[in-house]
């Protein structure tokens, strides 16, 4: 069944053209997603279908007795309720139904016994009803639904009109998402949402709710999980592929080297013709020229294929970051709290050239606070770290007020970015390839700052950033107003960042910088980060070497490990008694193990405390600098450990890789001894 039909849909504003002629139609139990640059027409068609807006021409059709639930960025909320309250009239049909049958209860107690038996069957009719649409079950529907999206028990008191935009917007999609329209158009419903508020709405979408979904988001877990079909605005025209999102890039990958071979057909003709317009312009064949000058620009104008600005590889060349050392930074059992509030404790953390970290966690949980004390705005309550004295830090923060808006795109880049060539300012060709790479169009590179979304803005940023030499990148939220082939992109340059050239001992040759993202985009931690930092928002820790997916699979199978454990009979023989080992044991992800050549520093959990042994070790009358010069080496021994890991002859001889595993097993505790004392000395 159609819930929704566009027929011949056309909408601008000015001059400007949104939708051009758009036709489409959704169906019942449809989960589709919505894709498209920034500024292309999603959430005007959202308007659209919603009623909010008129069409210029063309029509919407909404089938007879479709409910429509629209999450706009700015719900209307009830001031003089709860928050817990205010969720609740999501339930308001459910309670005027038991109104209804409150009312039916009082009359049968006085009625005529023909009156009696209609009573009776509205009764039962009333309370099929509510049954239906979950009457018996609202209480526990709302706590859910709250809970879920980050709100604890303590927050369903709050009044409305004190709470803050994040907490209004998720209210508002709380209340959408109880009221169970037979169409949801949600718009961006992740973008208050940290990594569990989004994991519950996904689960939701997919698991739970029975209507239909088109939703427009950035989050390309949640579009993958969620939709089964993707519908992009591409120049104001609907493109509809099968399948989630991960389907859709494979397919509109095929599509657009299509429309590239096209494209490049399409300029060999126009050279070929533009050729002979000049050759022949004047003289003899002067009139036949005109008339193909003519053809030419009508083909031009109907016909001729535009390129995308996203099929342009990344290959751009990027400035060596100055060398750090060792290390960036060697924190050991640091400790940070502001009155009550924990944000962490006991968390021992190294960083080294190429690492590229993850900092997750709950909002609020402190992550920014972390990296602010990592590298010095913020003195540690308790614990040390050694910072290496070559830093060269940029840093992405959430707002742009710095920037002179007066500038023009690719000045800006110019007078922040570092020469290939080695002179003290980029040309003006270099800040415009960087412009290029990240998908700038010339129209768009010519623009003032003031004069770009605050999307764009962000996207020069961070082009300006990773292009400017530095050795330590800290990225806060970085996607957060990207759309995703931006993100993509962005994701792309910070390959080429980290990068540290595996083949080569010691991993020489590459940039080697160190990244510090913190970020709810999954998709981005799993495609970037190779260790995370695990903030729980009550002051714990966990440091996980491994990518963002590694760490789900190990949260679910510590989850499956927890509800089997549960599910035991408890054993009736006597407890053992306890040991002195307090810290639990740790998977192989949660070593040095078998990423020691990047991770030199044992991932323990944070909150379990490091023995602290300050006793000499066998390394006690080692120089400083022939510790540091061991380290070098037990590094490059483990790089090409690894590298010859990589080697599907090795795979095939069980004997050395035995010896290669015990060597590595060596080398790993020779390294964390050597390390320890390297602390004690430049302490």
């Amino acid at each position: 069944m159609s819930l929704v039909t566009l027929a011949n849909l056309r909408f601008g504003h000015g001059t400007r053209l949104l939708l051009d002629g758009v036709s489409g139609s959704i169906h019942e139990g449809e989960r589709i997603g919505l894709v498209g640059r920034n500024g292309c027409g999603k959430s005007t068609l959202f308007k659209l279908i919603a009623g909010l807006l008129k069409p210029d021409d063309g029509e919407v059709q909404i089938a007879r007795t479709v409910r429509i639930g629209y999450l706009e960025q700015d719900p209307k909320l009830p001031q003089d309720k709860t928050l817990r309250g205010a969720a609740a009239e999501a339930f308001a049909a459910i309670e005027a139904l038991k109104a209804e049958l409150e009312s039916v209860y009082d009359r049968m107690a006085t009625a005529e016994p023909d009156e009696l038996e209609k009573l009776m069957n509205r009764q039962v009719a009333i309370e099929e009803r509510i049954d239906a649409a979950g009457g018996y079950a609202v209480d526990h529907k709302i706590d859910a639904a709250l809970h879920g999206l980050g709100f604890s028990d303590a927050d369903f008191e709050l009044p409305v009109k004190g709470l803050s935009g994040g907490q209004k917007a998720r209210l508002g999609l709380a209340r959408l998402l109880l009221s169970s329209p037979d169409l949801l158009l949600l718009d961006e419903p992740t973008n208050h949402l940290d990594i569990e508020g989004r994991r519950w709405l996904e689960e939701f979408l997919a698991d739970e709710f029975k209507g239909s979904v088109v939703l427009i988001s950035h989050d390309r877990w949640l579009l993958d999980r969620v939709t089964n079909r993707i519908i992009e605005i591409d120049r104001g025209v609907l493109r509809e592929y099968p399948g989630n999102y991960a389907a859709f890039r494979a397919l509109r990958a095929e599509r657009m080297l299509t429309v590239e071979r096209q494209h490049e057909k399409q300029q060999d003709r126009i050279r070929q013709e533009q050729a002979f317009i000049d050759r022949y312009r004047a003289g003899q064949r002067a009139k036949q020229a005109r008339g193909r000058e003519t053809r030419l620009e009508r083909f031009k104008e109907e016909a001729l294929v535009e390129k995308h600005a996203e099929m342009g590889v990344m290959n751009l060349d990027l400035p060596d970051p100055p060398t750090m050392g060792d290390f960036a930074f060697v924190a050991e059992n640091i400790s940070k709290s502001f009155g009550d509030r924990v944000c962490f404790r006991n968390l021992s953390l190294s960083a080294r050239p190429g690492d590229r970290i993850g900092i997750i966690g709950p909002n609020g949980a402190g992550k920014t606070t972390l990296v602010r004390t990592l590298l010095g705005d913020l003195e540690t309550d308790s614990g040390e770290i050694k910072r290496s004295p070559r830093l060269s830090i940029g840093w992405f923060r959430q707002t742009q007020d710095h920037i002179d808006r007066s500038v023009l795109a690719w000045e800006f880049l110019q007078n922040t970015i570092r020469s290939l060539e080695g002179a003290p300012r980029a040309s003006e060709q270099e800040a415009r390839n960087l412009a290029g790479a990240f998908l700038f169009t010339g129209e768009e590179q010519d623009k003032a700052i003031g004069d770009l979304s605050g999307g764009e803005r962000g996207r020069l940023v961070l082009a300006s950033l990773i292009a400017s030499a530095k050795n330590l990148l800290v990225l806060d939220e970085p996607t957060n107003h990207l759309d995703i082939p931006s993100a993509e992109r962005l994701e792309e340059a910070l390959d080429k960042f980290g990068d540290v050239d595996r083949t080569k001992v010691g991993g020489k040759g590459g940039h080697g910088g160190v990244l510090l993202l913190i970020s709810h985009d999954r998709a981005l931690l799993d495609d970037v980060c190779d260790k995370l930092v695990v903030l729980d928002g009550d002051g714990n820790t966990r440091v996980f070497d491994g990518s963002y997916r590694d760490w789900e699979a190990k949260q679910k199978a510590e989850a499956a490990d927890a509800a089997a454990r549960a599910k035991k009979p408890e054993s009736k023989a006597a407890p053992k008694p306890a040991t002195k080992q307090s810290t639990p044991a740790k998977s192989p992800s949660e070593h040095s193990g078998a990423t020691a050549a990047t991770k030199p520093a044992p991932a323990t959990p944070s909150n379990s405390k490091p023995s602290g042994n300050k006793q000499r070790s066998k390394y006690s009358n080692l120089a400083l600098e022939k510790i540091e010069a061991r380290i070098s080496e037990i590094g490059r021994e483990l790089t090409q450990i690894d590298f010859e890991f990589a080697d599907p002859k090795t795979a095939s001889d069980a004997e050395k890789t035995k010896k290669l595993l015990n060597r590595r097993d060596e080398l790993g505790r020779e390294q964390s001894d050597l390390e320890e004392e390297w602390m004690r000395k430049s302490g």
